[in-house]
């Protein structure tokens, strides 16, 4: 038989909070994002504050994106634009 390789997507990771103003923003510009080739993950820095202290995430919103290997390819801090996000997505 063939060996089927399992193409694992690349993981988007938002860093954010209940309290966070600019995380709401940042959150309904996401949704106008084609992001189905993405494993998209939100992540309450007080709800999982050792997450937020792996990736070492300094402010929020945080956007991290990573490779199949869970491996940093860029990040993004603060409220951003849908072209700006659109550009970190794509990696141009």
């Amino acid at each position: 038989g063939g060996i089927t390789l399992k193409r694992i997507n690349m993981q988007l990771i938002k860093f954010s909070s209940s309290w966070c103003g600019p995380c709401k923003s940042l959150s309904s510009n996401l949704t106008k994002l084609d992001l189905s080739s993405l494993s998209f993950q939100e992540v309450d820095i007080d709800k999982e504050p050792s997450l937020a202290q792996q990736y070492n995430v300094r402010g929020i919103p945080t956007l991290i994106l990573l490779d199949s290997e869970s491996n940093e390819l860029r990040r993004l801090v603060g409220m951003q634009s849908i072209p700006t996000l659109e550009t970190f997505l794509k990696g141009n």
